[in-house]
């Protein structure tokens, strides 16, 4: 079992920058790819970014490319996402998940496990 909370949401202007930060619970946090899914009002959760277990691969969701930076600090069970030039479009429940099948990266049928998710918003 593995226990997420994500934290870091909140109100941002467009242009500005915030980071996102997802606690994993568990003593195998370090063998998972971690991602970054987001939902919008009456949208389905989409794909923005993945991480490998040891940090050396990302992935990014052409929304986002050169944007968003996904990282993890696996002493402290912990995955990152830093938004630098949001744009509203950008506002969604964002959620980070723990990747457990081999699905691809980009599917949220992957991954498992979820955090409550949290509000991102970004004010034109």
């Amino acid at each position: 079992q593995v226990q997420l909370v994500e934290s870091g949401g909140g109100l941002v202007q467009a242009g500005g920058s915030l980071r996102l930060s997802c606690a994993a619970s568990g003593r195998t946090f370090s063998t998972y790819v971690m991602g970054w899914f987001r939902q919008a009002p009456g949208k389905e959760r989409e794909f923005v970014a993945a991480i490998s277990a040891s940090g050396a691969y990302t992935y990014y969701a052409d929304s986002v490319k050169g944007r968003f930076t996904i990282s993890r600090d696996n002493a402290k069970n912990t995955v990152y996402l830093q938004m630098n030039s949001p744009t509203p479009e950008d506002t969604a429940v964002y959620y980070c998940a723990v990747k457990t099948n081999s699905r691809s990266y980009s599917s949220a049928a992957a991954y498992d496990y979820w955090g409550q998710g949290t509000q991102v918003t970004v004010s034109s």
